[in-house]
């Protein structure tokens, strides 16, 4: 097995983890929300895809992968997500979304203000809201799976925790 050098990100202190947390934790109500009707099944897969190969999760990838097909992506467009193309067969209006997530994701959740206001612009506060939560949600969950490789990166001493593509990655 050949080493690689480990380039995803992590959390780096458990004082991230916990104030992610937190921030979730005042924000049960507009999750409720966003999961039950401001964003439809379909859309919040598209949404995670898109944050996760920009993140890398190995973990996160195989179950939104096998999530994004039960909502009735088709297997063309998970393909182009999952190479970390924004599908030009997405539905009509989500392309921005989309977009805004890879952006997001790529700036490590801090997207420049004219992305977040063309956002808003576009879906409304509201719905604009519940798309950061779902960007939120699925970043914890890659950063978790992230840091679990980490570690089994650190146990193995760099045989093992690092995928056949990690140098496209930067932490």
């Amino acid at each position: 097995m050949t080493r690689r050098v480990f380039r995803r990100r992590i959390y780096r202190s458990p004082a991230a983890l916990v104030a992610d947390f937190r921030y979730m934790i005042k924000r049960r109500a507009l999750i409720r929300r966003a999961m039950s009707e401001l964003i439809s099944p379909a859309f919040r897969e598209r949404l995670m895809m898109v944050v996760t190969e920009v993140n890398g999760c190995r973990y996160c990838s195989y179950y939104h992968a096998r999530e994004a097909l039960k909502s009735g992506i088709s297997a063309a467009e998970l393909a182009a997500l999952l190479a970390g193309q924004i599908p030009a067969g997405a539905p009509a209006g989500k392309h921005v979304a989309l977009t805004y997530a890879q952006h997001w994701a790529e700036t490590d959740a801090h997207p420049d203000l004219e992305a977040v206001q063309k956002l808003r612009d576009t879906y409304g506060e509201e719905k604009a809201a519940a798309i950061d939560i779902i960007l939120r949600m699925i970043r914890i969950g890659n950063l978790l799976g992230n840091t679990a490789d980490y570690l089994l990166y650190r146990l193995s001493f760099g045989l093992l925790g690092t995928r056949e593509d990690e140098a496209q990655f930067s932490a």
